[in-house]
């Protein structure tokens, strides 16, 4: 209770006591209306004060929420503070991310890797057969007529003038794209020195064509791997260029193998006419016939 609350009691008291001090004055019924008029002064001031503090009073509760209120204030605040791991987190993600980014980077130059070693095996694996020049040479059968015989003679002309290689791959197959026999026409010779120079001048015209061409595509019954001993027999199909024309021609060959080299015969038929070229015709001889026998005997060596 308040100090006025307090004061207007005291004073209410006070009255009533005046009051009942004057009851019997003579101006009786004056003095009870001043005194009833003061008590409810009285009265009024104490209610008034009371209502004032009863309504100061509640005055400091808003104070409490406002206080709760920072509280909550401060909940968010705790609340922003376990964002940081969600941050952390979240920048762990990438940092994850990024290892199978390299791991799978990483699998190409693998297999890359792994494609050279095979390249490489396969180089490995393919076998050449170089033509040794100096113990090779190539010629020609042909069935010619001579004047002042009654029967016909053969024609053999040579060429050593040979060259070129032949390369197998692991599978045995021949790599046309890196095989080639070259024979130079232009040392052709005989035991006729007018039927050599008729024929590599009129006939293959060894100034334009100087050289007869084969390229091997197939080696059909050669073993695979190539023996490295003992006698083979196969045919080597190819494409032989004459005279400036290309004409597909099947060799038959054996072919004896002895570590790594090998040495052989091989032969093919041919006409003259089929590379665009007339059988010869000078001096002695009257005739040729058009077909032609071709030889190439060889040593070659595996590399």
């Amino acid at each position: 209770m308040c100090s006025i609350h307090v004061r207007c009691l005291n004073y209410v008291s006070f009255c009533a006591s005046a009051l009942r001090m004057v009851q019997g004055m003579s101006a009786k019924h004056e003095a009870m209306r001043v005194l009833r008029l003061a008590t409810l002064i009285a009265v009024c001031l104490a209610v008034t004060a009371c209502g004032t503090t009863t309504a100061t009073t509640p005055t400091p509760a808003p104070t409490a929420p406002a206080t709760t209120a920072v509280s909550d204030t401060s909940a968010p605040a705790a609340s922003g503070t376990s964002v940081t791991p969600t941050s952390a987190a979240a920048t762990s993600t990438p940092s994850t991310a990024v290892r199978p980014a390299t791991d799978t980077a990483s699998t190409p130059a693998s297999g890359a890797g792994a494609s050279s070693a095979s390249k490489t095996a396969t180089a490995a694996a393919a076998t050449t057969l170089v033509v040794d020049s100096d113990n090779s040479h190539a010629s020609y059968h042909a069935q010619e007529q001579l004047a002042g015989r009654s029967l016909p003679s053969e024609a053999v002309g040579t060429s050593k003038g040979v060259t070129g290689s032949i390369v197998f791959g692991p599978d045995g197959a021949i790599a046309a794209d890196q095989s080639q026999i070259q024979v130079d026409l232009s040392k052709l010779s005989s035991d006729e020195s007018r039927r050599d120079n008729f024929i590599k001048g009129d006939t293959l015209q060894t100034s334009r064509f100087p050289n007869a061409t084969f390229v091997p595509k197939q080696a059909e019954g050669l073993p695979t791997p190539l023996p490295t001993d003992g006698e083979v027999t196969f045919q080597l199909h190819g494409d032989l260029t004459v005279h400036g024309v290309t004409k597909p021609v099947t060799w038959q060959v054996t072919a004896q193998f002895t570590g790594d080299s090998v040495t052989g015969n091989a032969t093919t038929n041919v006409n003259i006419s089929d590379f665009g070229m007339a059988p010869p015709k000078a001096g002695p001889v009257l005739s040729i016939q058009d077909a032609l026998t071709l030889e190439l005997a060889f040593l070659a060596v595996s590399s």
